[in-house]
């Protein structure tokens, strides 16, 4: 059997390699070649571990021959957010600074829990500087690229995640997601993302931008993708002291249980207003499939965007203040702006939004009492181009970098789980995304609605064609 790698999932890899119709060698000499060849043009990927993924791949191919049983994700080869810790490798973070540290001596628990499952790591992928970014442009390495338009934006700050992906370069990557990460990158390259419920999965080793927000999560081309990913990524870590105490809890197996008794609404109110027209027209694409008719309010959104910004300038200028004072002229000036602007709020503001985040905690969990999955808006727009500064949204002209996050921020700032799938709109050669977006710990339903989605063709993220 050949398959067509660029187009293949992490999953029909693994089959492929597990009944012996492929190798693992195979795989992970295709996915090099084709970020030899589009790499140099799309800027994914800012480091590449070819020896250490060709041993890992003979390895499985050997334990193949042996008759070994192989994980669920054999030979699928996949890439990180440059902030994850790849043993041998600077943990770049996507900053200058952090080029001149030591190598990482160990992988990030996630990398160790993917290569169990026997995927295989291939490279560290491209981001925005420290996180603080929703653009995926880098002034020090450049940006990612969108692979169905490379003039435009792939999304950040996990831009290099979804670079990658869409380009058949890997058919899973891991992303972070503070304020949108995940969300913003799958929406503008057309692809599957998952961040989870916060605290559900370990952070030990990767580097952290705001600790009260940040998630870690995968994206890929397919749902399956996402369901196996999560599920080998669960579980406790004692690494990780701030993480839930919480068991796995395997999502793959519900996957074709599709919508029965579920109760999908949509949201109103301040997620149906501060957009471009296609954001909505996606998800009533979307609201339309699944038959929810019914909408409804988060109460206090707004307020939640202005808190969860509040808190991330706070709390990510608390984390770089030494850094600032040491090498400032060695942060892209947006960012170290931003950080300095943190620096300066006052201590009872931030008390005061930290206060307010219980309250809304408290009141979107009411919502959940009549309503299983939520849909919004991913991002405001399509992917603007790079080097884009403004945009108009509401007839109101907006800086682009800042805003992107509109509809992904009052989510992740009380962490609830999301899918973000991707809408195809005929005669547009970009995607949009919707937040499939659930209670905490229910990622399972979110993915469920999401492979429904997928498997009638209302979302679905193909390889881009360049």
């Amino acid at each position: 059997m050949t398959l067509s790698f660029e187009a293949s999932s992490a999953a029909s890899i693994a089959r492929a390699v597990r009944a012996g119709e492929t190798t693992a060698v195979d795989m992970v000499e295709a996915s090099l070649a084709r970020i030899v060849a589009l790499n140099p043009r799309l800027n994914g990927f800012t480091a590449v571990v070819a020896d250490r993924a060709r041993g890992r791949a003979a390895a499985i191919d050997a334990r193949r021959a042996r008759g070994e049983a192989l994980g669920p994700l054999a030979g699928a080869p996949f890439a990180v957010k440059n902030l994850f810790d790849v043993a041998g490798l600077p943990t770049l973070a996507g900053s200058k600074i952090n080029a001149s540290q030591a190598p990482a001596a160990a992988d990030a628990t996630l990398i160790e829990r993917l290569e169990a499952a026997d995927a295989i790591l291939v490279g560290a992928l491209n981001m925005g500087e420290y996180a603080y970014d929703f653009t995926g442009e880098n002034q020090h390495y450049g940006p990612s690229r969108n692979p169905h338009a490379p003039e435009h934006m792939s999304g950040g700050s996990s831009g290099g995640s979804g670079t990658a992906v869409a380009a058949g370069m890997v058919p899973l990557s891991l992303g972070s997601d503070t304020n949108g990460s995940i969300r913003v990158p799958s929406s503008f390259c057309g692809l599957f993302g998952l961040k989870p419920t916060y605290g559900r999965l370990s952070r030990a080793r990767t580097f952290p931008f705001v600790s009260s927000f940040d998630h870690l999560g995968p994206i890929a081309r397919s749902v399956e993708d996402l369901a196996l990913s999560f599920d080998a990524v669960q579980g406790p870590d004692p690494l990780d002291h701030a993480q839930a105490r919480r068991a796995a809890e395997p999502t793959f197996a519900s996957l074709e249980e599709g919508l029965g008794g579920l109760r999908i609404a949509r949201a109103g109110g301040y997620f149906a207003s501060g957009g471009q027209p296609e954001a909505y027209a996606a998800v009533d694409v979307v609201a339309a499939a699944l038959g929810a008719s019914r909408v409804v309010e988060l109460p206090e959104a707004r307020r939640a965007r202005a808190a969860a910004y509040l808190i991330t300038m706070a709390e990510g200028a608390a984390l770089h203040l030494d850094r600032i004072r040491a090498r400032p002229g060695d942060f892209d000036l947006d960012v170290r702006d931003r950080l300095i602007a943190g620096a300066m709020i006052p201590a009872g503001w931030v008390v005061r939004a930290q206060k307010f985040r219980a309250w809304y905690r408290d009141a979107v969990a009411r919502v959940f009492e009549d309503v299983d999955i939520i849909l919004a808006p991913s991002t405001p727009c399509r992917a603007p181009r790079i080097g884009q500064k403004d945009m108009t949204l509401d007839g109101v002209e907006m800086a682009v970098r800042a805003n992107l996050g509109v509809y992904t921020q009052p989510i992740s700032f009380i962490g609830l789980p999301v899918v973000g799938a991707p809408v195809w709109t005929p005669g547009e050669a970009l995607p949009i995304g919707v937040q499939i977006i659930a209670a905490p710990w229910r990622e399972d339903l979110a993915l469920r609605v999401a492979r429904w989605l997928e498997s009638r063709g209302v979302c679905v993220s193909p390889t881009a064609r360049r």
